[in-house]
């Protein structure tokens, strides 16, 4: 998931994402190795009801409305904020109407946009306790299997911590937060139903589930012990939860497209993330990672 941070300049066209006209702090570039991948310029797409996709190929953004309200999930890297919002536009929404953007890690591929959306919205960013405190630094937990990977992002301000459980209401949505902890400790999936007309589907926004850490961690060690529980107890909720559409932070870890209605497609993504776990434990204790 992760490439070593590097600021640069960012070149006018790549990605469809424009250059600021002047420096812009909250939008500085970050990981440019990577963004031709992740910022592949998509048009936005209703999945169902009040849901909608505002973001990228490679980092999903979505979005509620919620008829009193607008509600944004993740905010991608810095340079995507400009885009993502144009976007809400294309829907024909007005980004003002954004009143809270919903964290699922404190990592800058999903959370670096944040600050700058949260700034040209007035918007408020939700997120887990622990997610919180990254958010509020801009940097790495220093239990993060991908602390080693150093850098930074733009902090947060204006926080709103949430529960394992508890719902965001707003006008007629209502939010499920789900603590799904493993790749960050601070992860959070978020879930909501979408209707049309008496046709509800259950919706959820899953967080990574990838054990995916810097060269030289090792999720067998005595300090992974609490992050290989963590991926359990997410793998567990995710197969347990309704799930009538998968959206992915990540899209390619839900499949060929920008989500996944395929029947059981929540408890395909944690089969996904557990297999991988069990390989990388077994090539750590056989020394081949």
């Amino acid at each position: 998931m992760i490439a070593t941070i590097t600021i640069a300049a960012w070149l006018a066209g790549v990605s469809g994402v424009s250059v600021p006209a002047a420096d812009d702090p909250l939008t500085r570039p970050l990981a440019v190795e990577r963004a031709k991948e992740w910022l592949a310029p998509l048009p936005p797409e209703k999945i169902f009801g009040n849901s909608y996709l505002v973001g990228f190929g490679g980092l999903s953004v979505a979005l509620i409305d919620t008829g009193d309200g607008l509600v944004l999930i993740d905010g991608a890297l810095p340079q995507a904020a400009p885009a993502i919002l144009a976007n809400v536009r294309k829907l024909g929404f007005d980004p003002k109407d954004i009143k809270f953007i919903l964290s699922t890690e404190p990592h800058f591929d999903h959370a670096g946009g944040l600050a700058a959306l949260a700034r040209d919205t007035g918007a408020t960013v939700v997120a887990s306790a622990r997610g919180a405190e990254g958010l509020r630094t801009g940097m790495h937990a220093k239990d993060d299997p991908q602390l080693a990977y150093g850098g930074s992002w733009p902090a947060v301000t204006r926080l709103r911590v949430v529960k394992d459980g508890e719902v965001l209401k707003l006008g007629k949505a209502a939010i499920t937060a789900v603590a799904t902890p493993g790749h960050t400790m601070g992860s959070m999936s978020w879930r909501w139903q979408a209707c049309e007309g008496e046709v509800c589907k259950a919706i959820v926004f899953a967080s990574s589930l990838n054990p995916v850490s810097a060269d030289g961690y090792r999720f067998s060690s005595k300090a992974g012990a609490s992050f290989v529980k963590g991926f359990a107890e997410s793998y567990r909720k995710m197969e347990a939860m309704p799930c009538d559409v998968l959206i992915a932070a990540h899209p390619d870890n839900a499949g060929p497209g920008r989500y996944d209605e395929t029947p059981g497609a929540c408890s395909a993504y944690a089969d996904r993330g557990r297999k991988k776990l069990e390989k990388r434990l077994a090539d750590e204790r056989s020394g081949t990672k």
